[in-house]
Formats: structure tokens, sequence, C-alpha cells
């Protein structure tokens, strides 16, 4: 238990820092979404280029890992979708509402994932997770705009719609470029791997800091039952799924561990401006995914601990 805290704690500690730096004004609020930026549309998908590009592991071999994490992630979807008239009837849930719950207990903060694996496992389990980006960030896209467009938004659903936000994502293209590279066995110069590996090492620090300073506090503590239910579906009922469909498939060791962290993680934070653009309950989402971030310091040791535990 304590490897698995100690493991977690730098990742948490970075976390409070940019909460930190928000909150006592050291870095303005305005600058911060400046940082997010950079993060996401720069650092992140330098990191899963080089990352895919320079995985030894087959695709084939991590077949079962990346089929439980997709059965997980549709089995979620299912499950949140078939509450959403038993929560319009006793909760008097209404749309907006109910896009932000199945924002929130569908998606994945993946760095957070990629922060923690890299500490205890290294690039080994690096190049395990960035298969998980590749499996996971294009269903997760469609699956919620799909959500969001049906139960939130005005707009109707096209293809067109769909295409764009895929074709905006810029992690859908680190993704694309690393498997390009890897399958080609095209050699890149020195000088594009070493620069990209400049900015791909800058991204997990970077992020979590910026994680941190995007908490709110405020909306957390108006928060309510459609909160709660967020944090238990997105912490507890997700990773037990995804352990139950892991050992169901024979998934094993290293990539066991992998499976249930990414299922453990908080919602994404992306999925906030999704929200706000498309007619979700934004402040919901940052209700909600301050309370995942803050209980996930206690529920993610001890789940991580669990499948260690079990698997090495």
């Amino acid at each position: 238990m304590l490897i698995a805290f100690s493991s977690l704690l730098p990742v948490f500690a970075l976390i409070a820092l940019g909460f930190g730096l928000r909150k006592g004004e050291i870095v303005p609020r305005e600058q911060w979404q400046g940082i997010e930026y950079i993060s996401y549309w720069l650092l992140f998908p330098a990191l899963l280029i080089t990352t895919l590009a320079r995985a030894r592991l087959s695709f084939g071999e991590l077949s079962s890992f990346a089929l439980s994490l997709l059965i997980t992630t549709l089995a979620m979807s299912a499950i949140v979708w078939l509450l959403r008239r038993p929560l319009q009837k006793i909760w008097n849930v209404q749309g907006p509402a109910f896009t932000t719950i199945f924002q929130t207990s569908t998606r994945w903060h993946g760095f957070i994932a990629l922060a923690i694996i890299d500490k205890l496992f290294g690039a080994g389990g690096l190049a395990i997770i960035a298969i998980a980006f590749a499996v996971l960030v294009p269903p997760l896209n469609v699956i919620n705009i799909l959500v969001l467009a049906t139960y939130a938004s005005r707009a109707k659903t096209s293809l067109h719609l769909i295409l764009g936000a895929m074709l905006r994502n810029p992690l859908l293209w680190g993704i694309f470029m690393g498997i390009f590279i890897k399958l080609s066995g095209i050699e890149l110069p020195d000088t594009i791997f070493t620069t990209l590996d400049l900015l791909g090492s800058a991204a997990l620090g970077v992020s979590l800091l910026a994680l941190g300073a995007g908490l709110s506090w405020k909306a957390m503590k108006k928060s309510g039952k459609e909160v709660i239910l967020a944090v238990i579906m997105r912490l507890i009922v997700t990773p037990a799924i995804a352990s139950l469909l892991a050992i169901m498939l024979g998934v094993e060791g290293i990539q066991f561990v992998i499976v249930v962290v990414a299922a453990s993680v908080p919602t994404a934070v992306n999925g906030y401006i999704l929200a706000r653009t498309m007619g979700g309950d934004a402040e919901l989402y940052a209700a909600t995914s301050t309370a995942q971030v803050i209980t996930s310091f206690i529920t993610l040791p001890v789940i991580t601990f669990l499948a260690m535990q079990y698997a090495l």
C-alpha cells in the first residue's frame, strides 16, 4: 500500500501545487488557459508521437488489453445511458445535466494515467498506455458528441459535426502520426526526435499543474447528488467493470495494472469545453471534475495497490 501511495504522491503534489499557484495568484487565473492549450495542442501530441513510434511492443500482443478497455468504455456508456430516464423521473435530471453525468462517468483523464504509469513502470509502461489512448480517444469522442448533440445541443447530430470534432483533436493526430511512423519504419532525423522528446518531457508536469489550477472549490461546494453519482460511477464502478473484464480476457501483469489505472482516474478536463460549447451543464462538469480529483486522492492509491497485489 505504501509503495502505491508513494508512487502516486508526486502526481497529487503537482496537482495541489497548481491549485496553490492559481489560488495564491502567483500565476494569474487568465494565464492558465494558455498553459492548458500548450499542453493539449503541443506537449501531449509530441509525447504520444515519440512513445508510439519507439514502442517495441507489437499491437497484436496487446489485443486483450485493448479489448478490455474498449468493452469497459462501451459497457459504461450503455449503463449511464440506461440511467437517463430513471434520473429524469426520480431526480428531475434534464438533458444538459445528464450529458455532464454521462461525460464525467465515461471520460478518462489520460494525462493523470500517463503520469502514474510513468512513475510506476517507466518507458515500458508508457508504451502500453499510449496504446490505450489509441483505443479510447476515438470512440469516447464520438459517443460523447452524440450524447451532447442528442440531449443538450439544439444542433442536429451529423457526420460533419463528429468528423470536425475528431479532426480538431490534437491527441488523435499524435496517435495517428506515432502509429504511422511505427508501422511504416520511417526513421525521422535525430533533430526532430530530440525536439519532440523535449516537448514530451514537459507534458506530464505542466498538465498536472494546469489540472490543479483548474479545480473549482466553489463549484464543488454547490454540488449535489448528481456529482456523487458521477464520482461513484467513474471512480468505483468503472474500475470494477474493467478489472472483471481484464480477468475474463486473460490480461496479466503490467497490462492488467494499466487497465485498472486507466479505468480509475478522474474524468477528462477537456470535456468541460465540450459541455460549454455544445449546451451541456458546464458548471456541473467543473464541480464533478473537482470532486473526482479530490476523491481520487484516496481511491487511486487503494485501487492501484490492489491491482498490483493481484497482478505482479
